[in-house]
C-alpha cells in the first residue's frame, strides 16, 4: 500500500472516529437525560406502593366476588373510611 493511501484511510478512520465520539455525545450526552432532572412533586408509584398520602376519598370495593375474601377487620376499615392495611 503506498503512503498516500495509508494517510488516506488513517485520516478518514481518525475523522470517523471523532465524528462518532461528538455525534454519541450530542445524543446520549447529559443535556438528553431526563433522570438526572429534579422536581418538587414526588412521582406516583405504578404499583400502588405511594409513600405520599393518597389524593381524594377512598372508595372500597364491594363488589360480592371481592367482599367474599375480605377479612372482617379489612371489612371494618372500609366501612370506617379508612384506606385498609390488613389483606
Amino acid at each position: 500500500m503506498h503512503i498516500g493511501r495509508k494517510a488516506v484511510l488513517v485520516t478518514a478512520m481518525a475523522g470517523s472516529l471523532l465524528g462518532g465520539g461528538a455525534l454519541g455525545a450530542v445524543i446520549f450526552g447529559a443535556g438528553s437525560g431526563s433522570a438526572q432532572t429534579t422536581s418538587t412533586t414526588a412521582p406516583a408509584a405504578s404499583n400502588g406502593n405511594s409513600t405520599a398520602p393518597p389524593s381524594g376519598t377512598f372508595k372500597p370495593n364491594e363488589d360480592p366476588t371481592h367482599e367474599k375474601g375480605e377479612s372482617a377487620q379489612r371489612e371494618a376499615q372500609e366501612n370506617a373510611g379508612q384506606v385498609p392495611t390488613v389483606p
